[in-house]
């Protein structure tokens, strides 16, 4: 049996970076990208190299700009901590599964390194195939948790559990990652969010701003544990910030999410130290009237707009600084 799976790109509407702080975020997937998995059985378990395992280069000039902007690591370390992480969780609560070895590769036309989610797309396209192959269902609040713990724990890659979530729910989810719910538990409180009622979306990336999103993560956690007063008002701030968008965005009053967004990110803008090229894309898509935050850690940015003639100049506006802009066709979850 082949088994193929997608997990979708993703944006962070409101709230983070909170996420990995117990705050709290609205984010939605939209399938205008995404990853791609197939799983078959065969007599041993093998991993194939897919396109985030480059090993071929045209010029040591090509060679050192890959490393530089994606690090000596691929894809398939992903797929080997998933994996682990699956049969471990199967063998410590009794799952029984069948005796069986799988052939797996992958493949992905999410803009790398922009923070729009590319490694955890294939962490849980992984965990959606594994699942199908060996006849389990894992609990659902439970699979971005595996997922988060294959990255940050078997990799030490600092995530947070939003992305894993959106990318396990898919839709709009409204995620509050309340402290001693997620330190007992081992996940948050998970709200699906009617799709209809979000308003005209964007969302625009540079392919030149790639950035390894554990490097700002990685400062970003420091600062957060040593109690930094300013970070840690940052966060509930952030977290504040999301559940007012999630208010506004049942309750009907999506006319406020463009305010929300721009102060998501002026507070970012205040408390870290923003780069100059991604601040100019926010402004630029502000300079034609649209709302503009950072869709991850940088590289891309998500917003509002209010009609056409608006989204026309937005996207030349934004292709004049070399960025690219799209729709999001927002990925309904099959339920």
């Amino acid at each position: 049996m082949l088994i193929t799976t997608k997990s979708f790109a993703r944006a962070g509407l409101l709230g983070n970076p909170s996420d990995g702080y117990f705050g709290k975020t609205v984010s939605f997937a939209f399938s205008n990208f995404y990853s791609t998995l197939t799983l078959y059985e065969t007599p041993e378990i093998q991993f194939i190299p897919g396109d985030v395992d480059d090993a071929v280069f045209n010029s040591p000039e090509e060679l050192l700009i890959d490393i530089q902007n994606y690090g000596y690591y691929g894809g398939i370390r992903l797929l080997k901590a998933v994996s682990k992480l699956f049969f471990l969780y199967c063998r410590d609560n009794g799952i029984a599964i069948p005796k069986k070895n799988f052939t797996v590769r992958y493949s992905s036309n999410i803009p790398r390194l922009v923070g729009l989610s590319g490694s955890s797309a294939i962490c849980t396209a992984m965990l959606k195939a594994l699942q199908i192959f060996y006849e389990v269902k894992l609990p659902l609040e439970m699979q971005p948790t595996l997922c988060l713990r294959a990255e940050r724990d078997e990799l030490g890659i600092q995530c947070g559990l939003q992305d894993r979530v959106i990318q396990i729910y898919e839709g709009c989810v409204f995620m509050d990652f309340e402290k001693s719910q997620v330190e007992t538990k081992g996940y948050g409180h998970y709200e699906r969010l009617d799709t209809n009622m979000l308003p005209k979306l964007y969302v625009a990336y540079d392919p030149a701003r790639a950035e390894i999103s554990g490097v700002y993560h990685k400062k970003l956690r420091v600062l957060f544990e040593e109690k930094k007063p300013d970070i840690v008002a940052a966060m509930s701030e952030f977290a504040d910030i999301a559940q007012k968008g999630r208010d506004a965005i049942v309750q009907g009053r999506i006319g406020e999410l463009k305010t929300l967004i721009d102060a998501n990110f002026d507070l970012r803008d205040r408390i870290f130290n923003v780069a100059e090229a991604n601040r100019n894309m926010v402004m630029v898509a502000r300079s034609v009237g649209a709302s503009a935050k950072f869709a991850g850690s940088g590289g891309a940015i998500v917003g509002t707009y209010e009609d056409e003639d608006q989204y026309s100049r937005l996207v030349a506006a934004l292709h004049g600084i070399g960025c690219q802009t799209i729709k999001p066709n927002i990925a309904e979850p099959v339920l």
